[in-house]
This record gives C-alpha cells, structure tokens and sequence, in this order.
C-alpha cells in the first residue's frame, strides 16, 4: 500500500475536522475541449483478466465498500497511527480509484452514488480530504493533489464515457480551489491546509497528473506556461540512463530534489503519468522491464539504485502492467498481471477469498486491491 509519507506528526499539531464541516467549492470554467482524452483507445486485457477481475470486484464491493468508501484494510486495528491510514480507516485515494472502475464498466448509477457519498465523506471546502475515520468521525484537514486530481479525472471519465457533460461544472469547480491552493501560481504542492492556509513545501513528482493539468491548463497562455513548468520540475527529477526512475520530490524553498530512497508505487506513478503523455523514457520501459521478467521489483530503491526495501508489491506489479500497457507493450503487460492474480486469494472459504491479500493474516489493502483492479480493465 502507497504510504502518505509526506504527511508526518506536522499534522497532529494542525488538527483535525469534524465528519460534518464543508464549505462550497469555487466556481471554475469548465475547458471547451470534450473529455474523451481521459477514454483509453486500446485494449490489451485478456478474458482470463476480465474474470478475474470480477472476482475481485465483487471482493471490493462486498468487503472492503461501505456507503462512505472504502474500508484501507479488510482487517481493522484497535489503534490508528497518524502517519498513515490503518484499518477501517478511509482514504479519498481509494474512492477515486473505486470512481474510475465504476466509469470504465458504464456502472452509471452506483457511479453516482458512490461520488455522492465521496463528497460527503471527503469534501472540504472545495477540495477532498485525504483521510476520514468512521469511528471517531473525524476528517483531516489536508488533501492530497494526486487523489483530488484522481477523483476529477474520473468525474471527466464519466461525461466521457456518457457523452454528457454532467460533471463538467463540478470538476472544473474542485480544479479551480486546487488552483487557489494546492496548485497555487501553477506550482503543485502535495497538500493544501485550508485552515491554516499553507501549502507543503514539497511536490511529489508522482502527484503529477500531466494528462488531467493539461486538459485545464491548455486553455490559456498562463496555463500552458504552467503545464511546460510542471513538466519542466518532473523531467528534472530524473536519476540518470544507469538507474532511470525519478526522484521522488521536489523541494520549492530550496530548489532541489529530494535524495531520500524511491517508494516503488510513487516512482511508478511518475513513469505512468509520463507514458500518458508520451514522455516514458525507452531506459525507464527497459529497466522496468527487466525487473518484471525477474521478478525482481522491490519496493524500495536509493536514488543510485541500491534495494532499501526487498518486499514486493502486487500494486507495484499492477502500476508496471498500466505502465507497458500505456506504452503499447502488450507483452509484458500479460508479463506483470501473471505476477499481478498471483496475489490473489484462490481459498474459497477464506473470508478474503477474491481479493489480493494473505490468506492467513486476512490482511487486504485497498491499494493493492484498487490498482490490480484497474490494471486488469486495461
């Protein structure tokens, strides 16, 4: 599961808001162009992934979503900690993610109502909070750009796909407060605190959406400028032919890149945002490549290359599939989802039998399980 890293004990001190406190979004231009960019073109899944993929579709719906979101873990804790979401604990991350399945399979009405409840759950004055806890009702106060530019991209994917222009309004509403915070002067910071009014210091290369910042910043000269910087900050992240991923944030006070160890999710993100838009390196797709054929993708690396973190990841697995598949590499696309339904529970009489997890400590992410899920319908 992808880690709010960024988010560490600061935000004890800013505290946190209450389930019930919202405030109206501002009012944005919706851009004239259609959004059928956010429609994928190719498909390149087999039957054997459209079935497993109902399997675990039907594991999310009936175990991990409740009328709120999604359950981060089907196992809950007695005790949350603060750096990250624990349990039955919710995060806006996974309701976008939930939000593009329902679109892709045309499930309209559940669509609907599940982006009702999201803005319920989330919604906070105009952006989405990162993090909700049903037990105690509390909702943190800061978002996270990358899941509110996911849960826009997908309100897109729905008028898309319905050829309506039934969130148009909304989405470009929720697009113009992260222009008035979390994407203030065009620079994208990793979170915006309405109550204090301070931004991060720092953007995470990964939080860079290119294809859903340019379908709103391609309308004016002042947006086209700041979509050339945005990708500007990312190419400039980049570690070199020997080890080519990106580091992993960019630092505004300082002007310099972060040199702490990769979270292998994050830096992939970054490679999919990229392929996207046709920037994805042919030494990024090889190394890639590479590590899937080896079966050898950690989750962690050091900005020169070294293995921090020897565990691997079915998401990482799943984020590489949509990685080639954007590419075009339909090969080793079917290489990683063979890596990706091997992490699938097959016991049928386990309780999280469907979804991606351990079948003995029951323990099933969202993450893992959203991103697979995803990955399959590719």
């Amino acid at each position: 599961m992808r880690l709010k890293w960024q988010f560490g004990i600061v935000f004890l001190s800013m505290g946190l808001l209450l389930g019930g406190c919202q405030s109206k979004a501002i009012t944005g231009t919706a851009p004239k162009a259609t959004p059928t960019t956010f429609v994928r073109s190719t498909t390149v899944h087999t039957t054997t992934d459209r079935k497993d993929q109902q399997q675990l579709a039907k594991f999310i719906s009936t175990k991990l979503a409740t009328k709120q979101g999604i359950y981060t873990n089907y196992v809950d804790t007695a005790q949350r900690t603060t750096n990250a979401a624990t349990g039955h604990e919710l995060l806006s991350e996974s309701a976008g993610m939930w939000l593009e399945y329902l679109a892709t399979q045309h499930d309209y009405q559940k669509f609907r109502t599940f982006y009702r409840a999201t803005s319920k759950t989330f919604g906070s004055h105009g952006q989405f909070s990162y993090r909700y806890d049903p037990r105690s009702k509390k909702r943190f106060a800061v978002n996270a750009t990358l899941d509110d530019l996911r849960i826009i991209r997908a309100l897109n994917l729905y008028d898309a796909l319905t050829k309506t222009s039934h969130y148009q309004q909304t989405a470009a509403n929720h697009f113009a407060t992260l222009q008035s915070g979390a994407l203030k002067n065009g620079r994208l910071y990793d979170y915006y605190d309405p109550q204090t009014k301070q931004t991060a210091k720092t953007s995470s290369l990964a939080y860079f959406d290119f294809k859903t910042l340019k379908y709103y910043e391609q309308g004016s000269q002042a947006g086209k400028k700041a979509y050339r910087e945005q990708l500007k900050v990312v190419r400039g992240g980049y570690l070199g032919d020997v080890f080519p991923l990106y580091a992993a944030s960019f630092n505004w006070k300082q002007l310099t890149y972060a040199t702490k160890a990769l979270n292998t999710s994050e830096a992939l993100e970054t490679l999919l945002h990229l392929a996207e838009i046709g920037e994805l390196k042919t030494t990024s797709r090889t190394w890639l490549a590479q590590q899937v054929k080896g079966h050898k993708l950690y989750n962690g690396y050091s900005t020169a290359g070294s293995v921090t973190d020897n565990g691997q990841s079915t998401a990482n697995y799943a984020l590489a599939a949509m990685v080639f598949a954007t590419a075009g590499d339909q090969a080793n696309y079917r290489r990683a989802m063979q890596l990706v339904w091997q992490g699938q529970v097959t016991t049928q009489s386990s309780p999280i039998f469907g979804g991606i997890g351990n079948a003995k400590t029951k323990q099933s992410y969202s993450y893992s399980n959203l991103t697979a899920l995803n990955a399959a319908g590719y």
